[in-house]
């Protein structure tokens, strides 16, 4: 059995592993970090994994961490960057779901979190943990980045048109909504249900953190630069996000239906679906599974690309063990074999 450690049980993306790890048929969950839960069980805080879970929270030490061979970060960033050198010194692989590896230049993640990086040294290393896109550099990996949830919507939506180079560059549009645990599990009035209940809004329209991750990753599957405008929302439901996606052609049109299919042909958690649908969040629910749909408006010149996932899963905990899986050799669709919640 790997012997697995998360850093931060107790937030959503945490619990989130602690699920999916639970059932996972070649892990054993031997450390679970929570400095504000330290000493109780892991089934007294969170009673659905009573008889699945048999541990402990413990104070996150470096130390407590050195007799697994993987740890999960779902803690916020700066904490990862400060602890993984000591855990790749000691051979253990690190995968974390914080955005502390996921930019390449550290002057840019220094002007978007506020601090100087811990550890640059790392950042070149640092594998991002798309798997439709670094199967082969993520198998090899001690270090993943598992890339945010409005980034993961966005690039698995626009791929395929960039990497074909069936859209101009340089005027890309992401209009995405999101469930209010994207934001994590904290006591904040703005997410308060009767904040959220029967509202939606835009935020970050100006500027956002993962606006220069998507950036990044959608630049290296055109292979230059581009122009994106991202404007993110907040919608009244706990899980899910959804993407419009906007781009202009090029010049001729290619069957965009079968550039989608052929692009995402081999790929287990990424639904194509067939032409003219419109994906719902229900549907990928619980899910580590994105489902896209590609449109042509009025025979127009503006392609429009649907894509949703759930941000707990594919946007963060799935996505997470399915780099583990491939860090470690195993099948990359084991322990995620689950059917979207529904209704």
């Amino acid at each position: 059995m790997i012997r697995v450690g998360i850093v931060g049980g107790t937030g959503y993306t945490g619990m989130e592993l602690l699920r999916i790890l639970a059932l996972h048929p070649e892990t054993e969950i031997a450390v679970v970090t929570s400095r504000g839960e330290a000493g109780t069980r892991v089934d007294e805080a969170y009673p659905n994994l009573r008889g699945f879970v048999d541990t402990v929270f413990v104070e996150p030490q470096a130390d407590a961490l050195t007799g697994c061979d993987a740890v999960f970060f779902a803690t916020p960033h700066g904490t990862a960057m400060r602890m993984a050198p000591a855990l790749l010194a000691r051979n253990v692989k690190v995968i974390d779901l914080a955005a502390d590896f996921r930019l390449k230049d550290p002057a840019v993640w220094a002007h978007w979190y506020g601090e100087p990086h811990a550890c640059p040294e790392l950042l070149q290393e640092a594998v991002y943990g798309l798997p439709e896109v670094n199967r082969d550099a993520i198998r090899i990996a001690r270090l993943v980045a598992c890339p945010g949830c409005y980034p993961t919507a966005v690039q698995l939506g626009l791929l395929p048109l960039l990497e074909s180079g069936a859209v101009r560059t340089d005027r890309l549009i992401a209009d995405v909504k999101s469930g209010v645990s994207g934001a994590g599990r904290k006591a904040e009035i703005s997410l308060l249900m009767s904040e959220t209940g029967e509202s939606l809004k835009a935020y970050g329209v100006k500027s956002h953190r993962h606006w220069p991750e998507i950036k990044q990753g959608l630049e290296h599957a055109a292979k230059e630069a581009i122009g994106l405008t991202f404007v993110p929302h907040l919608i009244p439901m706990i899980r899910g996000i959804h993407a419009t996606l906007y781009a202009e052609l090029a010049g001729g049109a290619p069957d965009l239906q079968v550039l989608f299919e052929e692009r995402y042909r081999d790929e287990p958690f990424v639904d194509v679906l067939p032409a003219g649908s419109h994906p719902d969040t229900r549907n990928v629910r619980g899910a580590n599974r994105c489902q896209v749909a590609v449109h042509r408006p009025m025979n127009g010149t503006i392609l429009v690309v649907l894509s949703v996932i759930d941000n707990l899963v594919k946007g963060a905990a799935g996505q997470a063990v399915q780099n583990f899986n491939l860090m470690f050799g195993l099948p990359e669709t084991m322990g995620l074999a689950a059917i979207g919640l529904y209704p």
